[in-house]
């Protein structure tokens, strides 16, 4: 068995966000259900806090399917007309900016004390990243010897799991500016203060006295990162939540 991750980054046009929810919590659910090797889906919208400001962020919806796959070249593909669906409805704008990235998972979740197993995640951040040419081990081992620890531990960070990019690709394909994926979960109801404890522990400027290891050269520079809280809409299948925030707080609302 294989565990893939496949992340979809879209937009969706103005005054059909509740169209797109109902598809995803519905029609969209029922038929993940169906497919072999499937484990959970759930949806994201891009968050206001973001740890690097400048970092562009063109995407306001992330949905996140996990698969343990007995065969990723005969079941994976599967995904893909299923998604179509949304897109063939009008449901996925049609701005350019759409991507479908699966990644095979070298793990599934670790965390720290941090995290509480009987509750939900309240977001997610991912990085699309890479190694400095030629440190592949060494890129490696600081993320799972220091830093996967580090930002772990940070208050509202509670587990990350990583991955690379997988040589199969769901239709219509796009370049991915990173081959390493990094998933970091939070539980909390304060991101502001999560990103910027994080930003101050990596500073070496936190209240708490932590200072993070420097950052290890053998991750490149060349990364883009995104938060992601969690707007999923139901307990119909693995992982999901009822979601009762205010979609008027979010950017970009439609």
């Amino acid at each position: 068995m294989s565990l893939v991750t496949t992340i979809h980054l879209h937009n969706v046009p103005e005054g059909k966000s509740q169209d797109y929810a109902g598809w995803f919590d519905g029609d969209h659910a029922s038929q993940l259900t169906a497919l072999r090797g499937f484990r959970s889906a759930q949806r994201f919208e891009v968050t206001e806090e973001q740890v690097m400001a400048g970092n562009p962020q063109p995407w306001r919806f992330m949905s996140l399917y996990d698969f343990d796959l007995p065969d990723p070249a005969i079941d994976l593909p599967a995904l893909g007309p299923l998604i179509a669906v949304a897109r063939d409805a009008g449901l996925i704008a049609d701005d350019g900016t759409e991507r479908i990235y699966s990644f095979d998972m070298f793990a599934d979740w670790e965390g720290s004390a941090n995290w509480r197993k009987d509750q939900p995640f309240s977001g997610v951040s991912i990085i699309l990243g890479n190694y400095t040419p030629g440190r592949y081990d060494e890129y490696h081992h600081w993320y799972d010897k220091i830093h996967s620890i580090e930002v772990t531990n940070v208050p509202g960070h509670v587990a990350m799991k990583r991955g690379e990019l997988s040589a199969l690709q769901i239709e219509p394909r796009r370049y991915c500016p990173g081959d390493q994926l990094v998933l970091a979960a939070q539980q909390t109801d304060d991101l502001a203060f999560t990103i910027k404890d994080f930003i101050d522990r990596a500073l070496g400027a936190s209240p708490s006295g932590v200072a993070m290891e420097p950052r290890s050269s053998a991750a490149s520079t060349a990364r883009t990162v995104h938060y992601f809280r969690k707007i999923s809409g139901k307990d119909a299948w693995p992982g999901g939540i009822a979601y009762a925030g205010d979609m008027s707080v979010y950017p970009g609302k439609a």
